[in-house]
């Protein structure tokens, strides 16, 4: 399900969350990589008809949103896992997806039965579907918010910051997840961890103060920071004009990692490119540079 987005523009009182964004989305996996008010979050409430732009046009699948009827026809063909899911905790997970695949139209109580088991067991929760979702583990709600997304077999998957919070293991469990999930869907991954873009999606955007400051593949990001990535001894960051990426010392000495235009020192060593240093490239070339 293709998504093409001209123009669009959001604003809350004075200020811009959204700010004349174009952008074209194919079906399969897409990260949404930027800071918190980059946007994403108002983006990702747009394209699930949760609230709609100040102007500008976007269209789903061939529907233009636009149209009521067109809104309602695109979020029967949609999942969505926003970044706070308000959950019961006295219910237990099997109710809670029963009870939201009859929320989203699914009237037959056999069929919906059979949906619930095999959302349980595509998540890993069969063994605790029986459970009140208030005994539940940070990890475990997020797989029951992705089962709850999945339920009605959307064609289009938005997950808005989904390992936040998480410990190591549960994100590398949901990243394997939302993969396996795409298949033939359009997967809309939002999020403010460049690993999960790293380690899941082929195709980025990067927002910044509403706008895509840019758009390619993770690779393409990287080398945005071509011959500008430098390894750094010493006992103190480098000059100001140089963006640390990562500190790492031994209790000896301290290496930083910094994205800068020219040698920041003396005893710099160029280093090849990640995607986090292309990532604090884009940032830095658009006028957003990252706090120490």
């Amino acid at each position: 399900m293709d998504i093409s987005i001209r123009g669009l523009t959001k604003t809350y009182r004075r200020a811009r969350a959204l700010d004349d964004l174009d952008l074209d989305i194919p079906a399969g996996m897409h990260g949404l990589l930027g800071a918190n008010g980059a946007g994403k979050t108002t983006l990702m409430r747009i394209l699930a008809g949760v609230i709609r732009p100040t102007s500008g046009r976007v269209v789903v699948g061939g529907r233009d949103l636009a149209e009521a009827t067109s809104r309602v026809a695109c979020q029967r063909t949609l999942g969505y896992l926003p970044q706070h899911l308000g959950l019961y905790p006295d219910l237990t997970g099997w109710q809670t997806l029963d009870y939201l695949g009859l929320v989203k139209g699914m009237r037959d109580g056999t069929i919906r039965h059979r949906r619930v088991a095999a959302m349980l067991e595509t998540v890993g929760l069969s063994a605790h579907g029986r459970r009140r979702v208030g005994a539940y583990s940070g990890g475990m709600r997020q797989r029951l918010g992705i089962a709850q997304a999945l339920i009605n077999e959307p064609r289009l998957l938005i997950v808005d910051e989904p390992t936040a919070g998480l410990d190591p293991e549960e994100r590398i469990h949901f990243r394997n997840l939302l993969v396996d999930m795409a298949g033939d869907r359009t997967v809309l991954l939002s999020t403010h961890i460049v690993d999960d873009v790293a380690q899941t999606c082929s195709d980025l955007t990067v927002l910044a103060r509403g706008r895509a400051v840019f758009r390619g593949s993770p690779a393409d990001l990287a080398g945005v920071a071509a011959g500008r990535v430098w390894l750094v001894e010493g006992d103190r960051p480098p000059t100001a004009e140089a963006q640390v990426v990562a500190t790492v010392s031994d209790g000896r000495t301290t290496r930083y990692r910094v994205v800068a235009e020219s040698e920041p020192s003396p005893r710099a060593v160029r280093t090849d490119p990640v995607l986090e240093d292309g990532y604090v490239a884009v940032m830095r070339d658009h006028g957003r540079g990252i706090g120490r």
